[in-house]
């Protein structure tokens, strides 16, 4: 739901937005208690963000508490970040955008939410996260020095979100937004940036960043814009992340990957993964296109039982498949993951 200039999107749900009448329609079907919204522009006031809820309420599901800070994408610079020359172009800013806020975060919830006790990990340098591995050309930072010393490492956001139960139990939400590890050149800026996003949360979970409130529970929900098995990119932070034995990877399903990948053919035939698996409908017929990936997760920590998840991806005879629009990707080309949990007591 990123548009191409401040204040659009607001104006786009004022004006009675398709495309959010599809969002709402998926969110009042599964009716989520805290629900992940990434690629959605942020305003200052937080009036575009209000006015979804009003849509997702009005399709029936209420979602009464917010949190959205200001991204990194769209934050401009003033130098060459991307080293081909020129600058004020999107890729100069810290995050990709062609405005501050462009393609956020938000997090809307039935459940409350404590903004006071909640941490933002957005304004972390790239240099400052333990064993990053940043892009160097013939030893040198890229694209230079003066550039790298205030690249911060997140595209978007890191957020850790305080929340709490109905019955008080406090939990945290860990989300994240990362790069795709594409569009770059030989230095493989982004491709590196996508596996330093994801390796954050190791290293929070470690206790290298600050430390994490002893003995919480926790959730990790984003989209890491990478595959562990399938597609471009480095996969090692998101394997070990995915392998971590503080988290479950419950690999969540839906009966419309399988027949989108018999269907489009193209990527997917050459894909290793379950297509049951991916979250995302993308290009499947050129040499460089990806075909259809698992890039969206939700990882509950150890306290958790799981009693259900899935994809929202029905199969193309199933009348659910309607709520996806026009060709399945009115509403998006990534699918909601949705998990339901219980804390283990």
């Amino acid at each position: 739901m990123a548009r191409d200039g401040p204040g659009l999107l607001l104006r786009d749900l004022l004006r009675g937005d398709g495309q959010a009448a599809l969002v709402a329609g998926i969110v009042a079907h599964i009716a989520p208690d805290v629900l992940v919204l990434q690629n959605v522009d942020f305003d200052h006031d937080g009036l575009a963000l209000a006015a979804l809820a009003e849509v997702i309420a009005s399709a029936g599901h209420s979602l009464p508490y917010r949190f959205a800070l200001l991204p990194n994408s769209g934050i401009a610079t003033g130098l060459d970040m991307d080293g081909n020359g020129r600058t004020g172009e999107p890729r100069d800013a810290q995050g990709y955008g062609r405005f501050a806020g462009q393609g956020g975060m938000a997090v809307l919830s039935a459940l409350p939410i404590d903004a006071a006790a909640s941490r933002d990990f957005s304004s972390l340098l790239w240099a400052d996260l333990p064993g990053a591995i940043p892009p160097r050309i013939d030893g040198a930072p890229f694209p230079g020095s003066g550039a790298f010393a205030i690249q911060r490492l997140s595209t978007v956001a890191h957020w850790d979100v305080a929340l709490s139960l109905r019955d008080g139990t406090p939990f945290r939400l860990l989300t994240w937004h990362a790069t795709p590890p594409v569009f770059d050149g030989p230095e493989d800026r982004n491709g590196r940036r996508n596996h330093d996003e994801t390796a954050l949360w190791l290293r929070y979970l470690d206790g290298a960043l600050a430390p994490p409130p002893p003995g919480m529970p926790f959730v990790i929900a984003g989209d890491a814009n990478l595959d562990p098995v399938d597609g471009a990119g480095r996969a090692d932070a998101l394997s070990a992340l995915l392998g971590d034995p503080r988290v479950r990877d419950i690999r969540p399903i839906g009966a419309g990957g399988p027949a989108a990948a018999l269907r489009d053919g193209g990527a997917n035939l050459r894909h290793l993964g379950d297509p049951a698996l991916d979250t995302a409908d993308w290009r499947d017929g050129g040499p460089r296109d990806p075909g259809n990936l698992r890039v969206d997760y939700i990882l509950p920590s150890a306290d958790w039982r799981v009693l259900d998840s899935g994809v929202f991806w029905p199969a193309p005879d199933d009348p659910l498949a309607a709520l996806l629009g026009e060709g399945g990707n009115g509403a998006s080309r990534h699918r909601l993951v949705w998990v339901e949990l219980d804390l283990a007591r």
